[in-house]
């Protein structure tokens, strides 16, 4: 373990109080020495990251229909490029899955770093509802569960990996959102087919352990395929819960070929997708129960991980643009050094999952898991994911403009939640609770 490890494990574990609520004196810190959601305030020791001075304000005009989210830092130029030729030198700032990407592509992948900019920023009732959390919220005994909460960072003065994985799971999101979600799985060769999916999420903010389903709720889902032609016109509902152990989330899915709704089996855990480059739950970052799975933190750490991806969520790019041969355009990426919680999952004995060990990497600002790496049964380095983030800030939501995924033994990856050359992201919109049921699912699908 390194010395910066070490000094911000004991920072981290200075915050433990006997029970799980903190004491006034540790709440007392929030806005103070830490933020509202409780990262470090104070910058590094060089300077190389700063204070956090409040992030991005909200701004209504930094959407434009041309370009998209206006790039705050479009003037910034980068300090160094990281390739397979001086990876070396860096390899304490960047992960064992990013050095093993810039390995196995050297001619092609590298990682432009940046000036950091500490952009994350939240609507004043979220950091409200963080001081609130931080006197009340605890893990139910299991750890599977939150006894109570109110709109997300259920643990703003985490003290364990369950409670990071739960700021993740329950990050803000606004109250709803629409997006088209065009992705694609990029076989060996190169070749790729996009995809197409119209999602619609409406978010539970009020989050209570007392046994009712709408305190245990997490969310509503609804997608509709839309591209590939052979798929378009299938609808998914899922009704996501928090507590899964207790009642596993639900899903439906309509069939157009058949005209019927259908009830579908649990989907979660290491149920494959996107071709089976992922597991239903690497979907997000993570998503899930997180029951099958010790998680523990290793530290905090400075690390250079994908931040204010701006250049890279342009609607002047297209997915063209985007999506190369053996990973994507490394030239519309951004990286820049922050502080990461690094969170580390190891398989319980005696339960299935195909990952033996996952390793999280954590935004110390939003708790957006920015980077994680995966193992399989054997041990070996197997996926590496890296989300890329921004802020988007007429509504100062954090969250992703594309998230990729890459088979480090194959060579293959996929790549998801990209809008480029979609409708934009509506953070506006306020779905009724009644379109998130089985009966209206074939409603939907035959609009």
């Amino acid at each position: 373990m390194t010395a910066f490890y070490k000094t911000h494990l004991v920072a981290a574990l200075a915050l433990i109080s006997c029970g799980h609520v903190l004491a006034a004196s540790d709440v007392s810190r929030l806005g103070q020495d830490l933020t509202p959601v409780g990262a470090e305030k104070a910058g590094n020791a060089d300077g190389s990251i700063p204070a956090w001075d409040g992030g991005l304000p909200m701004t209504k005009d930094a959407f434009d229909p041309a370009t998209g989210y206006k790039d705050p830092y479009a003037a910034d130029k980068p300090l160094l490029t990281i390739t397979a030729a001086n990876a070396e030198s860096y390899k304490d700032k960047i992960s064992e899955g990013q050095l093993a990407m810039l390995r196995r592509h050297p001619d092609t992948w590298k990682m432009n770093i940046y000036p950091t900019h500490r952009s994350a920023s939240f609507p004043q009732f979220v950091y409200d509802a963080a001081k609130v959390n931080a006197e009340q919220t605890k893990l139910t005994e299991d750890g599977n569960g939150i006894t109570e909460a109110k709109v997300a960072t259920p643990f703003p003065l985490p003290k364990s990996g369950l409670e990071l994985i739960w700021n993740h799971l329950l990050r803000y999101r606004g109250n709803a959102v629409q997006r088209t979600n065009a992705g694609a799985n990029i076989q060996a060769g190169g070749s790729y087919t996009i995809g197409k999916n119209r999602d619609i999420y409406l978010y539970n903010r009020d989050f209570r352990n007392d046994g009712s389903q709408e305190g245990n709720m997490l969310f509503y889902y609804l997608q509709e395929t839309l591209a590939p032609p052979r798929d378009a016109g299938g609808v998914r509902l899922i009704q996501d819960t928090v507590n899964q152990t207790i009642a596993p989330r639900q899903s439906w899915a309509y069939t157009p070929g058949q005209r019927r709704v259908r009830r579908s089996p649990t989907v979660g855990y290491d149920t494959p997708t996107a071709g089976g480059l992922m597991t239903v739950d690497d979907v997000d970052m993570f998503n899930g129960a997180p029951d099958r799975f010790t998680w523990e933190i290793m530290g905090k750490k400075e690390m250079y991980v994908p931040y204010n991806s701006y250049r890279f969520a342009s609607r002047t790019n297209t997915y063209k643009d985007i999506i190369q041969k053996t990973h994507i355009n490394p030239d519309l990426t951004r990286y820049e050094l922050h502080r990461v919680w690094h969170v580390r999952a190891k398989l319980k004995p005696g339960v299935r999952h195909i990952y033996s060990q996952r390793d999280f990497y954590f935004d110390e600002d939003s708790y957006q898991i920015l980077v994680a790496e995966s193992r399989d049964s054997r041990g070996a380095l197997w996926r590496l994911a890296e989300t890329y983030i921004i802020n988007y800030y007429d509504h100062q939501i954090i969250w992703t403009s594309g998230e990729a995924q890459y088979d480090l033994i194959s060579g293959r990856y996929t790549i998801n939640a990209l809008a480029q050359e979609e409708t934009p992201v509506n953070f506006d919109v306020k779905p009724d609770l009644k379109e998130f049921t089985p009966a209206r699912l074939r409603q939907a699908g035959v609009r």
